[in-house]
């Protein structure tokens, strides 16, 4: 059964068709770029956009968005425009897709995909999955089972938020090389092991396809670091089974 998961991030949207019992995406993803100012209404057009480019006859469709989610209600917005707190945004993107829509934060979606489908599986004891990207997000399991929208990326580091110091968009804007970066990772990752002490760190976003460059390059960490093993379409896969366990219900009530 295909479900359609949509990945809202702070510089681009992209969805596809998702494969649940394989955790794959069914076709080649869609992407287009996220629309500045990033309103409500006008991401909401960008993700109809990108559902639509399918031409699919629309059943349930997840959507992750970049900051903590209450019932299908955004309450913060880090790498968005500010008038996303207190959004019914499953109510508002399902009115534009025409579809029922399951909101959840977007690191918890990567990492719900991963805990099933990828470098989390079979895993039981404390996981951590962070995507780097334009920020980092953060998904923590403990016996499998998630802890919802940590923000683990806004932890304080050196007098300044988290993803200021170590995000990909940082490592990009400042031309950081690989090893400034990872040491900059490895201060934020111990950082992050002293307080929840976990066996697993899931590095996920689109710079886990270059894991060779900078997963040698950390120190200091005791627990076990891998890349995400769906890469950069963690996101779409984990919103499509947010979307699966919510079932077929109105979007109003998504």
């Amino acid at each position: 059964m295909d479900v359609f998961g949509v990945d809202i991030g702070g510089s681009g949207i992209k969805g596809a068709p998702v494969d649940l019992a394989r955790g794959e995406l069914s076709e080649e993803r869609f992407k287009v770029l996220t629309p500045k100012p990033s309103t409500p209404d006008a991401v909401a057009d960008r993700v109809r956009e990108v559902v639509r480019h399918f031409g699919l006859s629309v059943g349930p469709v997840g959507v992750t968005f970049p900051g903590v989610v209450a019932a299908g209600t955004t309450r913060t917005a880090a790498n968005v425009d500010k008038s996303w707190i207190g959004q019914d945004a499953a109510g508002l993107l399902g009115e534009r897709v025409g579809a029922p829509v399951t909101v959840l934060n977007d690191a918890d979606a990567a990492g719900l995909a991963e805990m099933a489908h990828g470098a989390g599986r079979g895993r039981t004891g404390t996981v951590i999955v962070l995507t780097f990207g334009t920020g980092i997000g953060s998904a923590v399991f403990t016996g499998g089972s998630l802890v919802p929208n940590t923000e683990l990326g806004h932890l304080e580091l050196q007098g300044h938020d988290a993803e200021t110091r170590a995000s990909t968009r940082v490592k990009e804007e400042e031309d950081l090389s690989w090893s400034r970066w990872a040491k900059r990772v490895s201060r934020y990752l111990a950082h992050v092991e002293m307080l929840f002490s976990p066996e697993l760190f899931v590095i996920g976003g689109g710079v886990s396809r270059k894991a060779e460059k900078f997963l040698p390059l950390l120190e200091g960490v005791s627990a076990e670091v891998v890349p995400a093993q769906l890469q950069n379409n963690a996101g779409i896969v984990g919103a499509a089974m947010a979307a699966a366990a919510a079932g077929a219900v109105p979007a109003a009530a998504a």
